[in-house]
């Protein structure tokens, strides 16, 4: 149950109401997640998308990359939602099933493509220690330049707030979904320990 009220549109004040159909009227189509938290501030909530809707849907990164970020986010904080929605969304965009399933078991996955192995070092790094050694970030700017190591960045915190938020205000997962991920052993409470990737496998 979460800690928050969780308003149905038809309780909302209309600011409320304002920032609801503009999101669901958008590309994500539905409120599901911080979002509903978020709606307690209207002006917030309204910021919030947009600036969501950017980093998940128009930054200069593939919709695959963009994906694996988030879901390493959502493993490293065990944030159930987060990793439920953007495993599947992952998984569509054609991240290896085998390496979902390893970050999601807090096991060293593999990856055929150089691309997803740079982002998922960096995002690693940056989730584990709060910094990127510089052959990370070269790898992330020699394929996407500032841009793309800019907007990585940026995705990276603004689905570490996501994480924060659903974990702060216990946001419950939708009707008859069991929580996908489980605390890991070595971890620091509900912050799991993210291992380096395997080395591609050979062709």
């Amino acid at each position: 149950m979460a800690r928050i009220p969780l308003p149905s549109p038809e309780e909302m004040t209309p600011a409320q109401r304002r920032v609801h159909d503009s999101v669901v009227s958008g590309p994500r189509g539905v409120v599901i997640g911080p979002l509903r938290a978020a709606i307690h501030s209207p002006d917030l909530a309204e910021r919030w998308s947009r600036l969501g809707e950017f980093l998940r849907y128009g930054t200069c990164l593939p919709p695959r990359l963009n994906e694996l970020a988030i879901i390493v986010t959502g493993r490293r904080w065990t944030s159930q939602i987060e990793w439920w929605v953007h495993a599947r969304a992952g998984l569509a965009a054609g991240l290896p099933a085998a390496a979902v399933d390893a970050i999601r078991k807090g096991e060293p996955p593999q990856f055929d493509e150089a691309d997803d192995g740079a982002v998922y070092e960096y995002t690693r790094q940056m989730q584990q220690t709060g910094h990127v050694d510089d052959t990370a970030y070269s790898a992330i700017t020699e394929k996407f330049g500032a841009r793309g190591v800019v907007e990585l960045t940026a995705l990276i915190g603004y689905y570490t707030m996501v994480s924060m938020t659903l974990n702060a205000h216990d946001i419950p997962l939708p009707d008859g979904v069991a929580p996908p991920l489980e605390p890991l052993p070595g971890g620091d409470g509900w912050l799991a320990r993210l291992p380096a990737a395997k080395p591609p496998a050979e062709r």
